[in-house]
């Protein structure tokens, strides 16, 4: 493997463990930004030794460790380790040198639903909560997550080394609240999980269009709170958004890795039991006796494709419905695109267009590359080909994901040769 390879696959492997790294660690070190310092240690420490020495069968045993050695040696270092041993004593088992490996993957799993109660504190603003989750959790860099959000990194960067302070200086327990505490902290924490997913569901950038670990991990996270949590209708609901959208991913690439978009995909694919498990999810949610929430409501919207048995049979009226009622208890400039495809779907292109069109003067969407994509996809469709090639052209300039731009670009090709073929560019979730 030449050490370029190397270094691409240790980048995937990161954004794969950097989440498990960091949980741990906080629960040994009970400091965030800490441990996020000593988890980037492990990860150097693999980029200088792994390209000599290969990449081991578990790299992320091998990642886990050599993080764990670097806390200890910290602790070990550190002025004030009296202190630090009596707090882990009290609190955690003292980790040493010879069991680093013997962590059970439950204890992990645990240690990443305290690293999301923590990351979503009240003390913590929402947008520091976003950008601290994005970076913690799913291991975006500050520059990507910028371009997620349309603002300045060093605006993201900010944010970030505030909410670690914060953190740090309030001593926030590294735990899952109970009781009241808990009731005040799940909304925030039901965003972040949506967050994650999202985010597998369609990576913002790289070279892989979807990353299915993240979404699986995502959803049993989303199972754990609905345990945790039973009479809660968004609980429910985002468990139910994540189980149908998750019953696609099979299906949304090809086996090169090239995406698939909803219209093309083979529903004979689609995991029916994800499918019957979100629509169960669903209908314990509506059993509340509650409004639909926003998670409800997203979820409602993806039950509308799974029942349909061909793109045919979409109830694409009731899906634009759907969309008008999520715009209005949540009013965003994404959720209204998505509104926008769900009309021209249901009346026409041309009506989807105006939508756009207004859309396509606001000026933070100017830099997010799903809104020219849709409109060359309506374009397209009332014949107007080369504002169609200009548009996917544009759209292909401005996404981070390689799988993505290949698509685009592919599909402005095809609008200057006269041989595109209509798609369905529905954004999907309404991404952030």
């Amino acid at each position: 493997m030449s050490p370029h390879e190397t270094h691409r696959t240790i980048d995937a492997i990161w954004r794969i463990e950097s989440a498990k790294l960091i949980a741990v660690l906080t629960r040994m070190v009970r400091d965030v930004a800490l441990a996020e310092d000593l988890a980037q240690d492990a990860l150097v420490i693999a980029l200088e030794r792994w390209p000599d020495i290969g990449i081991p069968d578990n790299p992320g045993a091998w990642l886990m460790t050599a993080a764990k050695r670097r806390a200890i040696d910290f602790i070990r270092r550190n002025k004030l380790r009296d202190q630090k041993y009596d707090e882990i004593g009290r609190t955690a088992p003292l980790y040493k040198e010879d069991d680093v490996d013997q962590l059970l993957d439950g204890e992990i799993s645990d240690d990443l639903l305290r690293l999301i109660f923590m990351t979503c504190h009240p003390v913590l603003s929402q947008d520091a909560r976003v950008a601290l989750t994005l970076r913690l959790l799913c291991g975006l860099t500050t520059d990507e997550i910028a371009h997620s959000f349309l603002v300045a990194e060093s605006t993201v960067a900010q944010r970030i080394v505030r909410a670690k302070r914060t953190l740090s200086v309030e001593k926030v327990p590294f735990e899952v609240p109970i009781g009241e505490e808990l009731n005040q902290r799940m909304a925030a924490v039901l965003e972040v999980i949506y967050l994650m997913f999202n985010e597998g569901y369609s990576a913002t950038t790289g070279e892989q269009w979807i990353r299915p670990i993240l979404c699986q991990e995502a959803l049993r996270l989303g199972r754990i709170l609905a345990e945790i949590a039973p009479c809660e209708p968004e609980v429910h609901g985002l468990v139910a958004l994540m189980e149908i959208q998750a019953s696609r991913l099979k299906a949304r690439i090809n086996a090169k890795g090239e995406p698939i978009l909803l219209m093309n995909q083979n529903r004979a694919k689609w995991d029916h039991l994800l499918i019957r498990r979100g629509l169960a999810a669903l209908e314990r949610s509506r059993k509340l006796g509650r409004p639909l929430g926003p998670y409800s409501l997203q979820a409602a919207i993806s039950a509308c494709h799974a029942e349909a048995r061909s793109v045919a049979e979409t109830n694409w009226i009731r899906i634009a419905a759907l969309y008008e009622a999520l715009a209005r208890l949540t009013p965003s400039l994404i959720i209204e695109l998505n509104r926008a495809v769900a009309i021209s779907m249901a009346f026409g292109p041309a009506l989807g267009l105006q939508i756009v069109d207004e859309l396509n003067k606001e000026p933070s969407l100017q830099e997010y590359h799903l809104l020219p994509s849709v409109r060359a996809d309506l374009l397209a469709k009332l014949r107007r080909y080369d504002e169609a090639r200009s548009e996917f052209e544009r759209a292909a300039s401005i996404t981070r994901n390689t799988r993505e731009r290949e698509l685009l670009l592919q599909q402005a090709a095809d609008c200057g040769s006269g041989t595109y073929k209509f798609q369905d560019l529905c954004p999907g979730l309404a991404r952030f």
